[in-house]
């Protein structure tokens, strides 16, 4: 028999170049009781798809190589992790499939993201070079994208840190089975669902972004950047974690440019409320 790792990966290759049998195959782990831990990541695979990011490279337009090399890596990770729990031969090939093995054996609102952040989070690191060719915007985006799930796994397991004294709440609005944490994960209401993003500034993305998306990221996301990415690092136990943010900036394949992320405009009256109720 085939070890699990292989066979996932021979599985992710056949359906990497159609849109509805890679979202068979993610959708196809969440059955049973882990149907509700599906809706947060399978709504953001179908933006990924409808801005086309996940295209076949023969597509035209193509797909991102970085997008859907990092899906690909979710994707094997979880399958492996069902393979192994199903009884296929080998043991998990890599930190991110061992935690869904966890996950599997007893699932739980912070066992997901553990298992899901871990899984993105080397996605980023070992696929950077595919996001270098990327447009500044892209790869803004790119780092939006990884802080807004980091914290929405700080919300259930690290909820002080998220809500300062509304911790009480950071179960509720974290629970991926749930409907509130669109609001943290769901792009669209903070980005143009469109790729690539040619003639877009970082600073037309910024300018675009919608009064509540712009109070959760510069009001209470990032005065939290630096202690966030510590609780990854310490939470995912993944070396190369600290690399992803400099000077209190997200910066994986970017220049750190504090400009970007700490909002210079103290007029935004939803902004500074944001900030002033959840304060550290």
């Amino acid at each position: 028999m085939i070890d699990a790792a292989n066979a996932a990966a021979t599985r992710v290759r056949r359906i990497a170049d159609g849109a509805a049998a890679r979202l068979r195959l993610a959708a196809g782990f969440y059955t049973g009781n882990r149907f509700p831990y599906g809706r947060a990541e399978l709504s953001f695979l179908r933006w990924e798809i409808a801005r086309g990011v996940l295209n076949p490279p023969t597509a035209n337009p193509p797909g991102s190589p970085w997008w859907r090399a990092v899906n690909d890596g979710l994707l094997r990770d979880k399958t492996e992790a069902l393979l192994l729990a199903d009884g296929h031969s080998g043991e998990p090939s890599a930190r991110s499939v061992q935690l869904w093995s966890e996950f599997l054996a007893r699932p739980s609102p912070a066992a997901w993201y553990r298992a899901h952040n871990a899984s993105v989070v080397t996605g980023y690191l070992r696929n950077a070079t595919l996001a270098l060719p990327e447009l500044p915007a892209e790869r803004f985006m790119m780092n939006v994208a990884l802080v807004r799930v980091l914290y929405a796994h700080a919300l259930v397991a690290r909820p002080r840190l998220a809500l300062g004294p509304f911790a009480p709440l950071g179960h509720i609005l974290g629970d991926p089975r749930g409907r509130t944490v669109g609001f943290f994960l769901d792009l669209r209401r903070a980005f143009p669902e469109l790729y690539p993003l040619r003639g877009l500034r970082v600073e037309d993305l910024v300018a675009a972004e919608g009064r509540l998306p712009r109070a959760l990221d510069y009001g209470i996301i990032v005065p939290r950047l630096v202690p966030l990415y510590d609780f990854a690092s310490e939470s995912l136990g993944l070396p190369g974690i600290e690399d992803l943010i400099s000077d209190g900036t997200p910066c994986y394949a970017l220049p750190a440019r504090r400009a970007d992320w700490h909002d210079t405009n103290a007029r935004r009256l939803t902004t500074r409320l944001a900030a002033y109720a959840v304060r550290l």
